[in-house]
């Protein structure tokens, strides 16, 4: 697939977007490297494609078109990651079958580099996902979930940091409030910390301890709730936070053609994305960086 396909395939592309400044681990780069961050979000087990009868889906979807679209994207740049912002679980017979092993297989054999934990991802309790996790060839990140003491403890991390053509990629998750939505005996002694807290601490560690170039959050705490704003949301961690380029959403299965610009607390773009659910849709991020010059970045939403 030439990239002149491929930008035919594609719902909606964004103009590019300045992003604050950016100082490279390196001083000996000179050429502007671009950084290409694919992700999903709410696939709820959807491995088929759905049928030519189905509404406003017909014939989107399906795990073979998304390896053969996230394929044409490596190829084209291999400096690219590939990301889930959780809810891989839940909503068709492969997950009430299988219980998540289908998921992980195929989305290890797509090469995912990283995941966060969605609620339905505890529907078959905490051991179940646990049990799945040999099926992932990839890691999970979430930072205010304290798993110490269940048997997820030491097996999810807050963040990861990837090292792409010398551009430090800090990735870091949150989860949302697993009370009310997940029954207890599921997610057993869980703690749930709150997003904002963790989100400032987070960022913080990974921009100015770690002294990554490009910070990332994996989020499934819901686009925004506009009849009920102070619940704590992917636009409010955004307005709070100072140091996240980039935030990739889930929960709310909110389809959006380019990710939204929300100005952080110290007035620098941050860009927001999700990309509705069951896979129908891959997000594209494109990140463009040169040493001594303000970070640029352009969005683009996929059919598949």
């Amino acid at each position: 697939m030439n990239r002149r396909k491929f930008i035919q395939q594609t719902s909606a592309a964004s103009a590019l977007i300045g992003l604050g400044g950016l100082t490279l681990s390196s001083s000996s780069v000179k050429s502007t490297k671009r950084i290409t961050i694919l992700h999903t979000n709410d696939v709820h087990s959807h491995i088929d494609p759905f049928g030519p009868n189905d509404g406003r889906n017909a014939n989107k979807g399906g795990v073979a078109r998304r390896a053969s679209l996230i394929e044409a994207v490596r190829k084209e740049n291999p400096n690219t990651l590939l990301l889930d912002a959780g809810d891989i679980f839940q909503g068709t017979p492969y997950f009430n079958y299988y219980g998540g092993e289908l998921e992980f297989k195929l989305m290890s054999m797509l090469k995912y580099d990283l995941a966060t934990i969605g609620n339905h991802d505890f529907d078959n309790g905490i051991e179940g996902l646990y049990s799945q996790l040999p099926n992932a060839n990839f890691d999970f990140v979430s930072a205010n979930y304290d798993f110490k003491n269940t048997v997820l403890d030491t097996h999810v991390k807050p963040y990861k940091i990837f090292l792409k053509d010398g551009i430090k990629i800090g990735v870091f998750g949150l989860g949302i409030e697993l009370e009310g939505l997940v029954g207890k005996k599921l997610y057993k002694e869980t703690v749930y910390n709150h997003p904002i807290e963790i989100a400032q601490d987070m960022s913080r560690i990974l921009k100015e301890e770690q002294q990554c170039d490009l910070v990332i959050c994996l989020s499934h705490l819901g686009y925004y709730y506009k009849n009920n704003p102070e619940i704590v949301s992917d636009l409010l961690i955004a307005r709070q936070t100072k140091d996240i380029d980039l935030i990739i959403g889930g929960h709310t299965h909110t389809f959006l053609p380019k990710p939204t610009v929300e100005k952080n607390s110290i007035g620098k773009n941050v860009l927001v994305n999700q990309v509705g659910c069951y896979g129908l849709y891959v997000g594209q991020v494109d990140f463009y960086l040169e040493t001594g010059k303000e970070k640029q970045a352009e969005g683009t939403t996929i059919i598949v």
